[in-house]
């Protein structure tokens, strides 16, 4: 164990952290030889193809023997440019073979780059007063200052708040949870319809973009929209000449059971940002794909795109997406994320009876989420001192189930939740011992409950 607060800053100074040793598929061995399921993704929803691969590790290994890092003010690369090709011949709907990319380092930056781009385009294109970013509540979208202000994760914006370039925010499409306590379908999803509003509220002329995740991650433990969401979203962009950023940081590559997550909804977004699953863990990367007309007033203008960063498009990085791209298609990881999700909700929804503290299982694919509640009918729920998913989180990691905890389904302030994303590697047998592993664990927790 390592002992806290002496020279490396862990994520929390109150508790030791176990050293892990090796990985391999789906688990990760710590130094005593014991075995965790990597149930979360890494912190979180990154390990796509599992541990240890060896392909993607021989291709980051040729590259680096012929170099990491070129001065990108000068040269190019040919990963880099192959990866390009690949990105765009797989980008969803309308931008198949009509897009381009550009490749920075984490989610932060794609969605930092990502706005940058928005503005851009709309000054080149003579909108110069088109400047605000319209983000919705509990959304989550990077840890820079920009994207902190964009997110409406009310935990981690509170210190950092005069210090952003704030956003307008919606709320967030939840029908667990509604904001407006509608019910769905008669709601005629007033949470879509709410972009309208409050486009018109700030004034068109002012709004270049909106930003969401298709399924919402850390911010609500894995929330998909309901059928017709985006659908209506998209409608309101084009309307008001708002541009559409997918945030698929989380839920790109197979994760949600298709290649990209928006494809549920059968819409084209403007600028998609992709980071996370691309590498899969196996190194720092992210990549921004845009519409083909988005990038062409900067290119007519001779205008630069005014981003980036000393390590963008590294190739050793580019290798790694390659390679981890390459595993997820020849191993049919798309659909064995689709069917082994369905086999991890079903097993959590079966729960639900044994344990009363389960009040909801949602999600898409291999990005699963449950939440805690005191009562199944009210959905009134625990104490935010109580830090119950934290509780259930040193639960699980003691019973060799890695998973992340989320907070903040109402307002921001209350309701704990589990988000769940192991590698879309995993087989029916292990997402069978994963279930043993919460069902052990909820049993565990709720001992611990006040009677």
């Amino acid at each position: 164990m390592t002992k806290p607060n002496i020279h490396v800053v862990h994520r929390s100074w109150d508790k030791e952290f176990p050293i892990i040793d090796h990985a391999e598929g789906i688990y990760l061995y710590d130094t005593t030889g014991k075995p965790y399921i990597d149930g979360s993704g890494g912190s979180s929803v990154v390990t796509s193809i599992g541990h240890g691969n060896v392909e993607v590790q021989a291709a980051m290994s040729r590259q680096a023997e012929k170099f990491s890092l070129i001065p990108a003010h000068a040269f190019t690369n040919q990963p880099q440019l192959d990866l390009g090709d690949v990105l765009v011949a797989l980008a969803p709907g309308e931008m198949k073979d009509n897009c381009r990319t550009w490749f920075a380092c984490t989610g932060s930056d794609a969605n930092d780059d990502a706005v940058r781009l928005a503005r851009q385009y709309f000054v080149e294109t003579g909108k110069p007063s088109k400047y605000q970013i319209i983000g919705r509540w509990r959304g989550f979208h990077g840890n820079t200052i920009s994207a902190a202000g964009m997110s409406g994760i009310t935990g981690r914006r509170g210190i950092f708040q005069p210090m952003f370039v704030d956003s307008p925010h919606i709320f967030p499409t939840f029908c667990y949870r509604c904001s407006y306590e509608k019910t769905y379908p008669s709601c005629n999803l007033l949470c879509a319809r709410a972009l309208e509003s409050i486009i018109r509220q700030q004034g068109p002329d002012n709004v270049a973009a909106f930003i969401a995740e298709p399924v919402v991650g850390a911010a609500l433990g894995c929330v998909p929209a309901p059928e017709g969401y985006f659908q209506q979203i998209s409608e309101i962009c084009r309307k008001y000449d708002v541009l559409f950023i997918a945030d698929e940081v989380m839920t790109g590559w197979g994760r949600t059971g298709k290649l990209w997550g928006i494809e549920h909804w059968d819409v084209t977004p403007d600028i998609i940002t992709t980071a996370k699953g691309i590498t899969g863990g196996y190194s720092p990367f992210s990549a921004i794909i845009a519409r083909e007309e988005i990038w062409a007033p900067l290119q007519k203008n001779h205008s630069p795109f005014k981003a980036g960063h000393t390590l963008n498009a590294n190739a050793v990085s580019c290798a790694a997406a390659m390679a981890v791209i390459k595993v997820i298609q020849e191993q049919n990881l798309v659909e064995n994320s689709h069917q082994r999700g369905e086999e991890l909700q079903s097993g959590l929804r079966k729960m639900m009876d044994k344990h009363q503290i389960l009040g909801d299982v949602r999600g898409l694919g291999l990005m699963v989420g449950f939440e805690f509640v005191q009562d199944q009918a009210t959905k009134d729920p625990f104490p935010a001192q109580l830090k119950l998913a934290s509780l259930f989180e040193k639960a699980a990691l003691n019973n060799g189930l890695i998973t992340y905890p989320c907070t903040g389904s109402i307002d921001g302030v209350a309701g704990d939740m589990i988000l769940l994303a192991p590698p879309l590697i995993i087989t029916p047998a292990q997402v069978a011992e994963m279930l043993q592993k919460i069902d052990l664990s909820i049993s565990e927790l709720e001992e611990l409950l006040p009677s």
